[in-house]
């Protein structure tokens, strides 16, 4: 199954690839573009294309829809010769879960037209956050996207909506310098990609290796300095996609095989990175008596430059911060006993303790 996760991995990274130039090309001559201002949050010298958030949704879904498509066909004529059929033994769970693989693509699609609305004339916060929640509500409600489901759906259908709303804008929030959303959603993927594998979930792991290679191919040309920004219509199609990934995988084994209960914190240690951003800044704008939901250059990328680092130094460090939480959260679900799972946490902690003190204002 991992020929399947690089050959996934691979054909999403050439999609975007080939994609991102026309999207630019596109985004240009349509004066679609993302222009410097003297004041507020914006910090490009140059008017830069956006639209790169087009290149990264069909990177992700072309594939998606095309194996969909080829399962139901397979599913009615049977399996072709040529498939191997360690793949072939799975299309009937693919036929099975397609109609939940179609509410996520509509609510993605939904986030992805309201996300170039936005790129093109600001909607403002509210209605998008209105949106948010309505796409979150669609796949909890009819894509059976949940967490903690033994809690009950009093407690997990709510907390599933505010986790994938919250995601969302962290990774729409974490925008805010060349490279960096996409740049630490491709890490997130990778992570979420083998926590997936370790527990034997073959469907999501491949999905997601279709999300890391559709970042990995808009990274390059969205890297300082960028020559297209993905915009609203591609952070938040990536925060959306990476927290319904997480909710779909199930982190804790059976108790009959030591599985530790401290498990559950998986998403948050994969998303340690782009949560303290969105917190942090958010506190900041509170106690300035600010609105927390108007963007500005407080964002901790802007406060690590703001300290001595270039764009690409700080944005790097994020990247090296984001590999350590997201490895602390990808080992987590094969610890043994509480001890480990403590000692992997701390880590994370002691990750984000270490970006506090580089981009701390005192000397």
């Amino acid at each position: 199954m991992l020929t399947v996760g690089i050959i996934s991995a691979v054909v999403a990274f050439v999609i975007s690839a080939a994609l991102t130039p026309l999207c630019r090309f596109v985004a240009s001559r349509g004066g679609l573009l993302d222009k410097p201002s003297a004041v507020g949050h914006k910090g490009h010298e140059k008017a830069v294309p956006l639209l790169g958030g087009a290149a990264i949704f069909w990177a992700i879904f072309l594939p998606t829809l095309a194996v969909v498509a080829a399962c139901g066909v397979f599913e009615r004529t049977g399996a072709p010769s040529f498939l191997p059929r360690y793949i072939a033994v799975h299309i009937h769970g693919v036929v099975v879960k397609t109609p939940h693989v179609l509410v996520i693509f509509a609510a993605a699609l939904l986030l992805h037209v309201v996300g170039i609305i936005d790129d093109r004339r600001a909607l403002g916060a509210w209605p998008k956050l209105a949106v948010q929640f309505i796409a979150a509500t669609a796949v909890v409600i009819y894509g059976d996207v949940r967490v903690l489901t033994l809690a009950g759906p009093w407690v997990s259908v709510p907390l599933t909506i505010v986790w994938i709303v919250v995601i969302t804008n962290s990774f729409n929030f974490l925008d805010n310098m060349d490279g960096l959303s996409v740049g630490i959603g491709a890490i997130v993927a990778a992570a979420l990609a083998l926590a997936a594998w370790g527990m034997g979930q073959w469907f999501v792991a491949a999905w997601v290796c279709i999300f890391f290679g559709a970042f990995l191919g808009f990274l390059p040309y969205n890297f300082a300095p960028a020559s297209v920004f993905m915009g609203d219509a591609g952070s938040l199609v990536t925060g959306f996609l990476l927290a319904v990934a997480s909710c779909l995988t199930t982190y804790i084994v059976p108790s009959s095989h030591g599985g530790c209960s401290a498990a559950v914190a998986v998403p948050l240690l994969l998303m340690a990175v782009p949560l303290y951003d969105t917190f942090s800044v958010m506190y900041i704008r509170l106690s300035e008596g600010r609105n927390p939901m108007v963007g500005d250059r407080r964002h901790f990328s802007h406060r690590l430059v703001s300290r001595g680092m270039s764009t690409r130094s700080a944005v790097l460090t994020i990247y090296l911060c984001a590999v350590s939480t997201a490895l602390a959260g990808s080992i987590l679900p094969h610890t043994r006993g509480i001890l480990p799972a403590i000692m992997l946490v701390s880590q994370t902690i002691c990750t984000l303790l270490i970006l506090a003190m580089l981009e701390s204002r005192s000397k």
